[in-house]
């Protein structure tokens, strides 16, 4: 298919939003090679530097988000904000989109209001099973709103719902690695019962703190063996710890190269409960125990983990309770064979493959492609 339509991609802000709207660029370009493509983020956001990287042309915007615990802070919020609406409709008026899509993230915000102000078609992305506040404030001028859970009539009109799943990144699906090799080349013993901990690129400290405090016990499980990635944040401190306890069944890194590879290595994987690594886990099919972080908007990452738990698909260790609870249930789940199999067919179940594919079809439709 060939074409020289416009699409504007905006929002951002972690990780989880920009590999989403990353594979549906990715699947933009499959389909229409000369599409023009054009990413809208928030100033000195990770998708800055990720999405240019990825090839792709990006304008930042100064928005910021609320300051719920200093309230008084917010008047640099709120000019941030007129600003960036302002930014908004210069940059919608001078790149003239066919469509404007929002993955979420306060930087979706004033670009997708300025695109439903001037007429332009849009699509929402809604990632998690509790709708964020800019959605939910875009969705009444949305044509079509794309979710990944069951029930978000709530928070949407119905009929503009599409449930698409969450895109997750391709490379995750095309590792054909056995376990064995996964974790020769993870550098840890192929034949040992693996717990891959993961708490994100900026790690995820009450995690990291709890499997520090845990290093004893862990030291004790010979049939266990943990790949633990800290980020980059705790590495230096987790390392410490490690290196105290003398722990050899203990691999720590800072970042993980290779999610594909850390992924099939693992038996069980313990993270937190953002949509984009829960989209993953469902598509890999991986036990887990999630450990939702509770310093989010709306504490929707509990939300998501409960989700999964309603289906007997995950075990959720609330975070406050990590410490008690966390390195006990890691080791038990983790040596239970029927449990581990029960996990695994459910989330499967779970799974809506081939989002991004979906997504795509939603937003050609828009355009009458």
């Amino acid at each position: 298919m060939s074409g020289n339509k416009k699409f504007i991609i905006s929002g951002g802000g972690t990780g989880g939003h920009i590999f989403p709207a990353l594979s549906i660029a990715g699947e933009i370009r499959r389909r229409m090679p000369e599409a023009d493509i054009l990413f809208v983020g928030a100033e000195g956001r990770m998708e800055m530097e990720r999405v240019p990287a990825a090839g792709y042309r990006i304008k930042g915007l100064p928005v910021m988000g609320f300051d719920r615990a200093h309230l008084l802070r917010n008047f640099k919020v709120v000019y941030q904000l007129l600003k960036s609406m302002r930014m908004a409709h210069d940059i919608i008026a001078d790149f003239k989109p066919d469509v404007a899509v929002g993955v979420g993230g306060y930087a979706s915000g004033p670009t997708l209001k300025a695109a439903q102000k001037m007429g332009i078609p849009t699509l929402l992305q809604e990632q998690n099973s509790f709708a964020g506040v800019t959605n939910k404030q875009l969705a009444a001028g949305a044509r079509r709103i794309c979710v990944a859970y069951e029930g978000m009539e709530r928070f949407f009109p119905a009929d503009r719902i599409v449930m698409t799943g969450n895109p997750i990144r391709r490379n995750l699906l095309d590792c054909d690695a056995t376990p064995q090799d996964a974790r020769r080349a993870m550098g840890v013993e192929p034949e040992k019962r693996t717990i891959l901990v993961v708490g994100g690129s900026l790690g995820a400290r009450s995690v990291n703190q709890t499997i520090s405090a845990g290093l004893e016990v862990i030291k004790e499980a010979h049939d266990v063996q943990v790949i633990w990635q800290t980020g980059k944040v705790n590495g230096a401190g987790c390392k410490e710890a490690l290196d105290v306890s003398g722990a050899q069944n203990v691999t720590q890194m800072a970042f993980v190269d290779n999610m594909a590879l850390a992924y099939r290595a693992a038996d069980l994987v313990v993270s937190r409960a953002g949509a984009s690594s829960i989209s993953e886990l469902q598509a890999l099919g991986k036990p887990v125990i999630l450990v939702p972080s509770p310093n989010v908007a709306e504490d929707h990452q509990t939300k998501n983990a409960q989700a999964l738990v309603n289906h007997n698909a995950a075990i959720m260790v609330r975070d406050a309770d990590a410490p008690s609870h966390l390195v006990d249930c890691m080791l038990r789940t983790v040596r239970d064979e029927g449990v581990l199999a029960t996990l695994s067919q459910n989330v499967t179940q779970m799974a809506l493959p081939d989002s991004a594919e979906k997504i795509v079809d939603e937003i050609f439709k828009l355009i009458n492609v």
